[in-house]
Protein backbone atom coordinates (compact mmCIF):
# COMPACT_ATOMS: atom_id res chain seq x y z
CA UNK A 1 0.00 0.00 0.00
CA UNK A 2 3.06 2.28 0.70
CA UNK A 3 3.89 1.39 -2.59
CA UNK A 4 1.44 2.82 -4.23
CA UNK A 5 1.14 5.91 -2.21
CA UNK A 6 4.25 6.76 -3.20
CA UNK A 7 3.88 5.71 -6.85
CA UNK A 8 0.91 8.21 -6.61
CA UNK A 9 2.54 11.19 -5.02
CA UNK A 10 5.28 11.20 -8.21
CA UNK A 11 2.41 11.06 -10.55
CA UNK A 12 1.15 13.97 -8.67
CA UNK A 13 4.79 16.03 -8.06
CA UNK A 14 5.18 15.45 -12.01
CA UNK A 15 1.90 16.99 -12.86
CA UNK A 16 2.59 20.18 -10.66
CA UNK A 17 6.03 20.37 -12.24
CA UNK A 18 3.72 20.40 -15.88
CA UNK A 19 1.83 22.92 -14.24
CA UNK A 20 4.09 25.04 -12.99
CA UNK A 21 5.94 24.99 -16.03
CA UNK A 22 3.06 25.72 -18.38
CA UNK A 23 2.30 28.61 -15.62
CA UNK A 24 -0.51 27.37 -14.25
CA UNK A 25 -0.54 27.41 -9.99
CA UNK A 26 1.01 24.72 -8.14
CA UNK A 27 -1.23 23.57 -5.70
CA UNK A 28 -1.47 19.97 -4.27
CA UNK A 29 -4.93 20.13 -4.21
CA UNK A 30 -7.39 18.55 -6.67
CA UNK A 31 -8.08 21.62 -8.71
CA UNK A 32 -4.01 21.06 -9.68
CA UNK A 33 -5.10 17.71 -10.80
CA UNK A 34 -8.32 18.79 -12.78
CA UNK A 35 -6.33 21.27 -14.40
CA UNK A 36 -3.26 18.88 -15.85
CA UNK A 37 -6.25 16.95 -17.00
CA UNK A 38 -8.22 19.65 -18.95
CA UNK A 39 -4.85 20.66 -20.27
CA UNK A 40 -4.08 17.00 -21.38
CA UNK A 41 -7.70 17.08 -22.96
CA UNK A 42 -7.31 20.34 -24.79
CA UNK A 43 -4.01 19.61 -26.23
CA UNK A 44 -5.61 15.99 -27.52
CA UNK A 45 -8.45 18.31 -29.19
CA UNK A 46 -5.73 20.66 -30.40
CA UNK A 47 -6.97 23.40 -28.33
CA UNK A 48 -4.26 26.07 -27.32
CA UNK A 49 -2.33 25.20 -29.44
CA UNK A 50 -0.67 27.23 -32.49
CA UNK A 51 -3.07 29.83 -34.15
CA UNK A 52 -3.12 28.80 -37.89
CA UNK A 53 -3.09 30.89 -41.04
CA UNK A 54 -5.71 33.37 -41.62
CA UNK A 55 -8.09 31.65 -44.20
CA UNK A 56 -9.92 34.27 -46.53
CA UNK A 57 -13.53 33.33 -45.56
CA UNK A 58 -12.24 35.02 -41.89
CA UNK A 59 -10.89 37.75 -43.35
CA UNK A 60 -11.94 41.52 -43.88
CA UNK A 61 -11.04 44.00 -46.33
CA UNK A 62 -11.42 47.84 -46.49
CA UNK A 63 -9.09 50.22 -48.18
CA UNK A 64 -7.94 53.21 -45.83
CA UNK A 65 -7.30 56.31 -46.59
CA UNK A 66 -6.03 57.79 -50.01
CA UNK A 67 -3.39 59.93 -49.45
CA UNK A 68 -2.28 61.93 -53.12
CA UNK A 69 0.49 63.95 -53.96
CA UNK A 70 2.31 64.68 -56.93
CA UNK A 71 1.07 62.29 -59.26
CA UNK A 72 1.21 59.39 -56.57
CA UNK A 73 -1.18 57.92 -54.48
CA UNK A 74 -0.35 55.78 -51.26
CA UNK A 75 -3.31 53.73 -49.24
CA UNK A 76 -3.56 50.91 -46.90
CA UNK A 77 -4.97 48.08 -47.92
CA UNK A 78 -6.75 46.77 -44.05
CA UNK A 79 -7.24 43.36 -43.48
CA UNK A 80 -9.10 42.44 -40.70
CA UNK A 81 -9.73 39.17 -39.09
CA UNK A 82 -13.30 38.99 -38.82
CA UNK A 83 -13.65 35.40 -37.08
CA UNK A 84 -13.54 34.22 -33.56
CA UNK A 85 -10.35 32.49 -33.64
CA UNK A 86 -6.63 33.81 -33.42
CA UNK A 87 -4.54 33.03 -36.71
CA UNK A 88 -1.72 34.59 -38.59
CA UNK A 89 -1.09 36.04 -42.09
CA UNK A 90 2.55 36.41 -44.08
CA UNK A 91 3.16 37.99 -47.22
CA UNK A 92 2.31 40.30 -50.18
CA UNK A 93 -1.52 40.67 -51.41
CA UNK A 94 -2.61 39.49 -54.86
CA UNK A 95 -4.71 42.10 -56.56
CA UNK A 96 -6.75 42.16 -59.59
CA UNK A 97 -8.65 45.46 -60.64
CA UNK A 98 -12.27 45.49 -62.73
CA UNK A 99 -14.06 48.33 -64.76
CA UNK A 100 -17.66 49.43 -64.56
CA UNK A 101 -18.78 46.62 -66.86
CA UNK A 102 -17.00 43.84 -64.57
CA UNK A 103 -14.03 43.48 -67.04
CA UNK A 104 -10.64 42.75 -65.53
CA UNK A 105 -7.91 45.61 -65.97
CA UNK A 106 -4.40 44.90 -66.51
CA UNK A 107 -3.12 44.90 -62.77
CA UNK A 108 0.46 44.76 -62.72
CA UNK A 109 1.00 43.77 -58.62
CA UNK A 110 5.10 44.31 -57.68
CA UNK A 111 6.50 43.69 -54.78
CA UNK A 112 8.33 45.89 -52.41
CA UNK A 113 11.64 44.79 -51.71
CA UNK A 114 10.49 44.69 -48.18
CA UNK A 115 11.20 41.08 -46.31
CA UNK A 116 7.80 39.97 -44.88
CA UNK A 117 7.17 38.88 -41.59
CA UNK A 118 4.31 37.10 -39.79
CA UNK A 119 1.39 39.34 -38.47
CA UNK A 120 -0.55 37.54 -35.58
CA UNK A 121 -4.26 38.66 -35.68
CA UNK A 122 -6.39 37.99 -32.60
CA UNK A 123 -10.22 38.68 -33.38
CA UNK A 124 -11.07 42.11 -34.64
CA UNK A 125 -7.55 42.69 -34.97
CA UNK A 126 -6.09 43.84 -38.66
CA UNK A 127 -3.11 43.96 -40.88
CA UNK A 128 -2.23 46.07 -43.80
CA UNK A 129 -0.21 46.21 -46.82
CA UNK A 130 0.50 50.13 -48.20
CA UNK A 131 -0.37 50.42 -51.86
CA UNK A 132 1.04 53.01 -53.80
CA UNK A 133 0.42 53.53 -57.63
CA UNK A 134 0.72 56.31 -60.16
CA UNK A 135 -1.88 58.31 -61.49
CA UNK A 136 0.18 60.38 -64.68
CA UNK A 137 0.12 58.64 -68.25
CA UNK A 138 4.20 56.65 -68.84
CA UNK A 139 5.64 55.93 -72.10
CA UNK A 140 3.37 55.62 -75.10
CA UNK A 141 0.03 55.79 -72.35
CA UNK A 142 -2.39 57.66 -73.64
CA UNK A 143 -5.25 57.61 -70.69
CA UNK A 144 -5.44 55.51 -67.79
CA UNK A 145 -8.40 53.41 -67.31
CA UNK A 146 -10.44 53.92 -64.15
CA UNK A 147 -10.97 50.82 -62.03
CA UNK A 148 -14.61 50.12 -59.57
CA UNK A 149 -13.29 47.25 -57.85
CA UNK A 150 -10.78 45.53 -56.45
CA UNK A 151 -10.37 42.05 -55.88
CA UNK A 152 -7.66 40.71 -53.12
CA UNK A 153 -6.49 37.33 -52.53
CA UNK A 154 -5.00 36.83 -49.03
CA UNK A 155 -0.93 35.63 -48.81
CA UNK A 156 -1.48 31.57 -50.09
CA UNK A 157 -4.99 31.35 -50.66
CA UNK A 158 -7.29 31.10 -53.84
CA UNK A 159 -10.65 32.49 -52.61
CA UNK A 160 -10.80 36.39 -52.45
CA UNK A 161 -12.56 39.00 -51.29
CA UNK A 162 -13.64 42.26 -53.40
CA UNK A 163 -13.78 45.86 -52.10
CA UNK A 164 -15.04 49.12 -54.05
CA UNK A 165 -11.95 50.59 -55.53
CA UNK A 166 -12.06 53.85 -58.00
CA UNK A 167 -8.70 54.66 -58.89
CA UNK A 168 -7.08 55.80 -62.00
CA UNK A 169 -3.85 53.32 -62.38
CA UNK A 170 -1.66 54.66 -64.97
CA UNK A 171 2.02 52.88 -65.71
CA UNK A 172 -0.03 50.01 -67.40
CA UNK A 173 -1.98 48.69 -64.39
CA UNK A 174 1.37 49.27 -61.58
CA UNK A 175 0.31 48.68 -58.47
CA UNK A 176 3.56 48.72 -55.72
CA UNK A 177 2.39 46.37 -52.74
CA UNK A 178 4.24 46.04 -49.52
CA UNK A 179 3.64 43.25 -47.17
CA UNK A 180 1.47 42.73 -44.63
CA UNK A 181 2.43 44.66 -41.50
CA UNK A 182 0.55 45.15 -37.71
CA UNK A 183 -1.89 47.54 -37.57
CA UNK A 184 -4.37 49.91 -40.27
CA UNK A 185 -1.77 52.09 -41.41
CA UNK A 186 2.25 53.19 -41.65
Amino acid sequence: MQRFKRAGSAVMAGALLTLTVCGLPASGDATAASAATTLSAASVRGEGSAPKRCRTEALTARLGRQDPGAGNVYAPLVLTNASARTCWVYGFVGLVMFDGNGDALRTRVRREGVRPHRVVLKPKASAYARLHWGMVETGAEKRCPTSTRLMIIPPDEVAHLEIPFTARVCDDGRIDVRPLAPGTQP
